[in-house]
């Protein structure tokens, strides 16, 4: 890994910027610039903006291809490339429901590529099959199903090697049990997919689910007398991602959203991106049926919503512009809290001596020169 030392730059560390700021890498992780080794390379930043590497939780393809596609460690790598073109820097592919066997597939993908070192792989997000039928979306229907103890112990062993790993699953066909076992073992469990009522979602949290899949999207809506599992994200302590598009949440959905939030949990940013990222793809097949690509969506030819057809860099510019939070807490969307929703903050999302060097340099118009994974440059605009 290379040592460098950048200067310069106008820095945001996750809290606030430092102008004329200067940092080291040593041994892919970030050292304070007077620890800067001997012969470092200098990275001359002036005039641009350094900000941590973007995370993202919720990543279906990129590149022409979707993880269900081909559950493999060349696919792992086609989608991590694909997204640090527009500053990702760690990723959790993401397989929504399928066939037994491409769960299988996927979970020892993740575990080679775990051992290969993918630049951007973090670990995997298994969206389902475990997941309410009246709010699966495009989830193929033959293949919702319950979770049985085979599925228990499966997933068990997928979290084995400590890999960060996200588990959405709906109460409907998910017993409360398997949560407690999962969470115990080190899943980050979701809600999602789901139509059940506050109380029983406050239940799951109680049992270990720590976070919600796609806040609004695919779940029972906040109703005065009935809120929900839209209320219980939002009167509780667990994260949620949040899609920033402007097709899967109104902007006043989302401004309303990010204001009645209680803590700890915070909302964070995800992409739901399918295989068009980094691609002109008008088209696509998921589970023998077309997706259609207009004007910013994705969705089938009823109009059901299928993923987003949007970048993480994107994402960002249309927070800060549109979700009336300013950029610094757009920026945190997709890299702090992200971050501490899957129980790595202390080591990603932010740029200081001992985290991973995982950052992005671009123009003072948020525009990205370079993506760089662990002190490497590995996507140059």
């Amino acid at each position: 890994m290379s040592a460098l030392i950048i200067r310069g730059a106008r820095l945001f560390d996750g809290d606030a910027w430092h102008d004329d700021a200067e940092i080291a890498v040593e041994g892919g992780r970030f050292v304070a610039a007077a620890d800067a080794p001997a012969g470092a390379e200098a990275v001359d930043a002036h005039g641009l903006l350094l900000v941590p590497g973007f995370i993202d939780l919720q990543v279906n393809g990129g590149g022409g291809i979707n993880f269900n596609d081909d559950p493999s460690v060349a696919t792992i790598e086609r989608i991590c490339a694909a997204h640090a073109r527009f500053g990702t820097t760690a990723l959790l592919p993401t397989l929504i429901t399928d066939r037994r066997e491409i769960r299988t597939e996927a979970i020892a993908a993740g575990k080679a590529a775990r051992t290969a070192g993918v630049p951007g792989f973090l670990g995997l997000h298994l969206e389902g099959p475990h997941l309410s039928a009246a709010k699966r979306g495009v989830h193929a229907a033959a293949y919702v199903r319950p979770m049985e103890e085979p599925d228990v112990r499966e997933l068990l062993g997928a979290l084995a090697g400590g890999d960060p790993t996200m588990l959405t699953v709906a109460p409907e066909s998910t017993p409360v049990e398997a949560v407690r076992r999962l969470a115990a073992a080190g899943g980050v469990v979701s809600l999602g997919h789901t139509d059940c009522d506050y109380d029983t979602a406050l239940a799951y949290i109680a049992a270990g689910a720590t976070t919600a899949t796609h806040l609004f999207n695919a779940m029972s809506p906040l109703g005065h007398r009935a809120p929900g599992m839209v209320g219980a994200i939002l009167d509780s302590g667990i994260s949620a991602g949040l899609i920033a598009d402007g097709v899967h949440v109104h902007p006043a959905a989302a401004r309303v959203a990010l204001r009645a939030k209680r803590g700890p949990g915070r909302l964070f940013l995800v992409t739901d991106a399918m295989l068009t990222i980094g691609t002109d793809l008008p088209d696509f097949e998921l589970n023998g049926r077309t997706i259609f690509r207009r004007d910013g969506r994705l969705a089938l030819a009823d109009g059901t919503l299928a993923g987003a057809d949007i970048d993480m860099l994107s994402s960002v510019r249309y927070a800060a512009e549109h979700f009336e939070i300013g950029l610094d807490e757009a920026i945190r969307m997709a890299t702090v809290y992200p971050a501490e929703a899957m129980r790595i903050g202390n080591r990603k999302g932010r740029i200081a001596p001992g985290f991973d060097a995982d950052f992005l340099l671009l123009t003072p118009g948020f525009d990205l020169r370079s993506t760089w994974i662990g002190g490497e440059k590995v996507h140059s605009a």
